[in-house]
């Protein structure tokens, strides 16, 4: 893989996958514990690669004390539902859903603010990586309702957002989910609701 691959690589290797506009990813991130914090963070390819993260977070504070950590992609939706809405803090990592990984270096290129919600846009480095198994593709509407799940219910206390209208998503993603989802999307939806203090 080449850095035209991910539109840019200014790190010592190339990312394990092609990005492509927004790819969803899970983070894990050393905390002051030296437990490593995993949530979810959006890798946003171009010239150099960056993320972003959204308010006083673990991952930003990580980023900044640590100057990096571990971007996995995984296709298992319960993981991923734990990273974006749970506190997630394990021993070890990298996941053992992870199809590949790698270990970024990360500098902070810009500081805005979304309302009263701080904003920072970090370039990300790769220093290593791996591919651990590789699947031949499948599209499945409740994996895809699950991701989308978790970014409505990760806004329902955010001001900018219209809370009824995030309602009506939820309950129309958790349809699809119920359709189309398999047992780990069920799941996958299931936890989300454990994890979301709301109704809809």
């Amino acid at each position: 893989m080449t850095a035209d691959d991910t539109g840019g690589s200014h790190g010592t290797a190339d990312w394990p996958v092609a990005l492509r506009g927004v790819t969803e990813s899970v983070v894990a991130t050393l905390g002051p514990n030296d437990r490593w914090s995993v949530a979810a963070l959006g890798v946003h390819a171009g010239d150099p690669v960056t993320a972003r993260t959204y308010g006083r977070t673990r991952t930003r504070r990580n980023f900044r004390e640590r100057g990096g950590g571990y971007v996995q992609f995984t296709r298992d939706p319960v993981d991923f539902v734990e990273a974006a809405l749970g506190v997630w803090e394990r021993a070890e990592p990298v996941l053992s859903s992870a199809d590949a990984w790698a270990r970024v270096a990360v500098e902070r290129r810009d500081a805005t603010a979304e309302g009263d919600t701080p904003v920072v846009t970090w370039e990300l480095a790769v220093e290593e990586a791996a591919v651990e198994r590789e699947t031949v593709p499948t599209t499945n509407r409740g994996h895809a309702a699950v991701v989308e799940a978790t970014v409505a219910a990760s806004r329902l206390d955010v001001d900018a957002y219209d809370t009824e209208r995030l309602r009506e998503r939820l309950a129309y993603f958790e349809s699809v989910v119920e359709s189309c989802g398999g047992e780990r999307e069920r799941e996958a939806f299931d936890r989300l609701r454990d994890l979301v203090d709301d109704e809809w």
